[in-house]
């Protein structure tokens, strides 16, 4: 059976290959919020994103330091690797002090066995102080990724869904990173509302054309608590079908060059949260597909780009 390895540059493989030895992420969360919660921008946040979610009582409040033992503990029962990146995932992890970045940032790489940072974030939200920190960090021979959620290169649709960027802070920010030799993953939504596949591709062509280093896919689910919730439930929004995805992702993969890293080709949500739709419950079934669909067509990434051949 083939496995998306096989045909995809993932971000797993990739870094096997530089470090010699599996690396495993440890996901955090640090307390950052969000300018598009705190009033700076607006209160009501994205419309996909769940507001109980962002409730004290809902965020692991545990103190960095537990959080990556824990992170640690678990990682050495599943596969016993001894490489991490600490990957700042909740919220917006440069929306604060670069003072205060820095501590968190050196809390998380003084634990033995820390490699580097990953940091997820708005691109509205990365000034040139934080750009610096982190070239800083690269300078020292240390793994630095910074994860920019574009989500659709389109401002009409970052409007729908009240965003609070648009395309031309991912760009200025995505150009200023890689010039300081921070590599950029950026991450794109499938099946945003008003968007159809030729939006998709778009989009991923325009990232491509300002230059990035990854990439992660998602598919847009349905989730308790938000305002597009509500608007599926009025039937004012479709979620897309497992099969309308995996086509989709696999149009992106083909276009997409070698040399960029797929961090992800899908997304999930938790099952106590997620409305719709319910294949968005299960990661590796959504995986294989897209593997699977990539073999049927008897492609890879970059296969539909010129010159590239059938494998």
């Amino acid at each position: 059976m083939t496995t998306l390895t096989d045909r995809v540059h993932t971000f797993g493989q990739w870094l096997k290959r530089k470090h010699g030895e599996r690396v495993h992420k440890i996901a955090l969360d640090a307390g950052f919020t969000c300018p598009n919660r705190d009033g700076s921008k607006g209160t009501g946040g994205c419309t996909f994103c769940n507001n109980a979610s962002f409730s004290p009582n809902d965020r692991n409040t545990a103190p960095l330091g537990e959080q990556l033992a824990a992170g640690r503990r678990g990682i050495a029962r599943r596969t016993r690797a001894r490489k991490y990146l600490a990957y700042f995932q909740a919220y917006t992890n440069t929306y604060a002090d670069v003072a205060l970045l820095k501590r968190q940032y050196d809390q998380a790489l003084a634990m033995e066995g820390m490699i580097g940072l990953s940091i997820g974030t708005r691109p509205d939200c990365v000034p040139p102080a934080v750009l610096d920190l982190l070239a800083d960090y690269r300078q020292r021979g240390l793994e630095v990724i910074l994860e920019l959620g574009l989500q659709s290169a389109f401002d009409a649709s970052l409007r729908r869904v009240n965003r609070g960027h648009g395309l031309a802070e991912y760009r200025d920010t995505c150009v200023a990173a890689r010039r300081r030799g921070i590599p950029v993953c950026t991450h794109l939504i499938i099946g945003l509302p008003g968007e159809t596949a030729r939006h998709n591709m778009e989009s991923l062509d325009i990232v491509l054309d300002i230059g990035t280093d990854g990439l992660k896919l998602h598919p847009l689910h349905v989730v308790k608590h938000t305002l597009l919730a509500k608007q599926w439930r009025q039937g004012d929004y479709t979620p897309l079908t497992r099969a309308a995805y995996v086509g989709i992702a696999a149009d992106l993969i083909e276009r997409t060059p070698w040399d960029i890293v797929y961090h992800r080709v899908t997304g999930t949500a938790p099952a106590e949260l997620l409305l719709a739709p319910a294949w968005c419950s299960q990661k590796w079934p959504v995986v294989n597909a897209v593997a699977a669909e990539l073999a049927l067509r008897g492609s890879r990434q970059g296969g539909a780009l010129p010159g590239a051949g059938a494998s």
